[in-house]
């Protein structure tokens, strides 16, 4: 086991990092919940509301990437292959 950080500085740093540890799961889990959401919507063919909650995917992407929580390549990824998914939706409509 390592040895316990004594110094004041590495234990702001540990309490920093266990808060953005928090912070950067919330903003994953909610990214994630938005994406499966917006899939969801694409399989059940109601599309509509599955453009409107690609949208909503989206914004949640850009922000998690803005705040480096998704690197933005990924972020970019995710939201092509769900335009992808919902053109390919509109066209067997």
């Amino acid at each position: 086991m390592p040895a316990k950080k004594k110094h004041p500085s590495a234990l702001k740093c540990e309490r920093s990092n266990a808060r953005k540890t928090v912070y950067r799961g919330r903003v994953r889990v909610s990214t994630r919940t938005q994406v499966k959401k917006a899939r969801n919507l694409l399989a059940s063919d109601s599309l509509p509301e599955a453009a409107e909650a690609i949208q909503v995917a989206i914004s949640a992407l850009d922000k998690a990437a803005e705040k480096g929580v998704i690197h933005k390549n990924n972020a970019a990824r995710r939201k092509s292959r769900l335009m992808a998914a919902l053109a390919k939706a509109k066209a067997a409509a």
